[in-house]
């Protein structure tokens, strides 16, 4: 009987503001589970298996060790501390007029996506552009990727 590996972790970090927690946490927890449903769905060579945890803005930028795990952003710089943070360091992906955007790096040499809009109706739109254009590319980099060494699944 084969072994499968341990499933990796990834981060999906949303805002801690009000306005957040409201309308861009909802987000945070359907992109976790289309995550979650992704082997069922998908066509890839790579087995994914992803433990996904949704985690505020704060409590990733001051946990040093979550920063090395695979990482995506949902909310705008003005409502999530991470977007600002990124938003000079990560590279844009797609732009929509002005809209919504994606930041990710094109090679992705470090795990990390944006994912945010002008307001939730266009946040919402640059979830389902990332879901259907970038998920599976990123997927399959962060299941191929060793830098995930942490178990970090029940810490404080």
């Amino acid at each position: 009987m084969a072994v499968e590996p341990p499933a990796k972790m990834l981060l999906i970090v949303t805002g801690s503001t009000l306005r957040a927690e409201d309308v861009d946490r909802p987000l945070a927890y359907y992109l976790k589970q289309q995550i979650d449903n992704w082997p069922a769905n998908a066509k890839s060579s790579v087995p994914l298996s992803f433990r996904v945890r949704v985690v505020a803005d704060f409590r990733w930028i001051h946990d040093d060790p979550l920063q090395a795990l695979p990482t995506i952003s949902v909310g705008g710089p003005g409502v999530n501390a991470l977007s600002h943070r990124w938003l000079e360091e990560v590279p844009v992906s797609l732009a929509v007029d002005e809209q919504y955007y994606i930041q990710m790096d094109p090679d992705l040499d470090e795990p990390r996506a944006s994912i945010w809009g002008m307001d939730n109706a266009t946040t919402q739109i640059a979830i389902s552009v990332f879901i259907e254009r970038f998920l599976p590319r990123f997927l399959e980099h962060c299941a191929k990727s060793a830098s995930n060494p942490l178990d970090l699944d029940d810490t404080d």
